[in-house]
C-alpha cells in the first residue's frame, strides 16, 4: 500500500510539474483569453474595465483591483471565477466553461509569476466597424451583446436565470429568442431587440443603463438586422415563417404600431379597437415571404 501511494504522490506531483512547465509566459496562456475571454473583455466597453487582451491590461486588472495575483493562483480572483468558486462564473456564456486542463494552465502561469516573457502574440485583432451602408454580419456585432446582454440573458444570468428564457449569448440563441420571436430578419422595426436598445419599448436595455448602447453600437445592430441578420460568414438567416411576436406601443397607423407595418386580414382579431395615436398591443405571425401578419389587436 505505502508503495502503490508513493507511486501515486509522484506520478501527482510530476502532472503539477509537468503542467507548470506548459506555462510559463504570457504567450502560452493569451491563446485562452482570446478564445474565451476577450470578446468580452477587450477594448472601452470591457466589464468592469477588465481587458484581457494584452499583458499589461490582463495584469493591471480591473475597477475593482487586481485578478491576477502573480504566484498565487488559488487567490487570483480570475481563476476562483473560471472555477465557479466565486459567482458568476466566467466565461459569461457558459456553459462550456473553460476546462479543467485550460484552468490548470492559467493557473500554473500564475504560481510561475504570471510571466510576461516576449510577448509574440501582442494584442488581438477586432473586426473593423462596418460604415452605414456597408455589409454586417455577426461578427461585427457579437460583442455588443456579450459585452451589454449576456450578463442577464445567459444560462450564467445574475438574475438566476434568462428573464423570459431569453438566451442572446449565441447567434443560434438570438434567432430562436424564447416563446417569442425577439429579432425578425430584414425588419428592424418589428424586432424587439432593436426597440429594446432603442427605448421604443421599455423598459429599455440593458437594465443597467444608462449609460445604454451608443449611437454606433444602435446603428450596427439596427443594420445588421435590417440586412438580414447574417451570421458570421454572411449567409442571412432564414425567414421564421410561422413565429410568433408581440409588441406594445403607439398605433402610428391602423396598420403600424411606433412606424413598424403589418397587415390587417379578416382573421385578426380586434379587441377594444385602439384608434390612432392610443397605446396598443399586436400579436402576429411571420408569413412565408417575411410579411408580418396581425393574429390580435387590442388597447391596451
Amino acid at each position: 500500500m505505502r508503495t502503490l501511494r508513493t507511486t501515486a504522490q509522484a506520478l501527482m506531483f510530476g502532472l503539477i510539474f509537468a503542467t507548470a512547465g506548459l506555462a510559463q509566459t504570457w504567450d502560452d496562456v493569451g491563446s485562452i483569453f482570446a478564445g474565451r475571454c476577450t470578446k468580452c473583455h477587450s477594448g472601452p466597453a470591457a466589464p468592469l474595465g477588465l481587458d484581457l487582451s494584452t499583458y499589461d491590461s490582463a495584469i493591471s486588472g480591473s475597477w475593482t483591483g487586481r485578478v491576477i495575483v502573480a504566484g498565487d493562483a488559488a487567490n487570483s480572483p480570475v481563476i476562483r471565477r473560471l472555477k465557479g468558486e466565486i459567482l458568476p462564473r466566467m466565461p459569461f456564456d457558459g456553459p462550456p466553461f473553460l476546462t479543467d486542463e485550460e484552468i490548470a494552465l492559467i493557473s500554473a502561469w500564475i504560481d510561475a509569476g504570471a510571466i510576461d516573457g516576449e510577448s509574440k502574440a501582442g494584442p488581438i485583432s477586432l473586426p473593423e466597424v462596418p460604415r452605414p451602408g456597408e455589409p454586417v454580419n455577426f461578427a461585427h456585432v457579437e460583442r455588443i451583446f456579450l459585452q451589454r446582454c449576456v450578463k442577464c440573458h445567459s444560462d450564467n444570468s445574475v438574475l438566476g436565470s434568462p428573464p423570459e428564457g431569453l438566451r442572446l449569448g449565441s447567434y443560434g440563441q438570438i434567432l430562436v429568442g424564447a416563446e417569442r420571436l425577439v429579432l425578425v430578419p430584414g425588419n428592424p422595426e418589428m424586432s424587439e431587440i432593436w426597440r429594446k436598445i432603442t427605448g421604443i419599448s421599455s423598459p429599455r436595455m440593458p437594465k443597467d443603463g444608462p449609460p445604454y448602447l451608443s449611437e454606433d453600437e444602435i446603428r450596427l445592430i439596427r443594420d445588421w438586422i435590417a440586412q438580414g441578420a447574417a451570421d458570421a460568414n454572411g449567409e442571412p438567416a432564414p425567414i421564421p415563417a410561422g413565429r410568433e411576436i408581440r409588441l406594445r406601443g403607439i398605433l402610428t397607423a391602423r396598420n403600424a404600431i411606433d412606424g413598424a407595418v403589418f397587415t390587417v386580414t379578416p382573421g385578426t382579431r380586434i379587441d377594444k379597437p385602439p384608434a390612432v395615436g392610443d397605446e396598443a398591443e399586436v400579436r402576429a405571425i411571420i408569413a412565408d415571404d417575411g410579411s408580418v401578419r396581425a393574429t390580435r389587436l387590442r388597447s391596451r
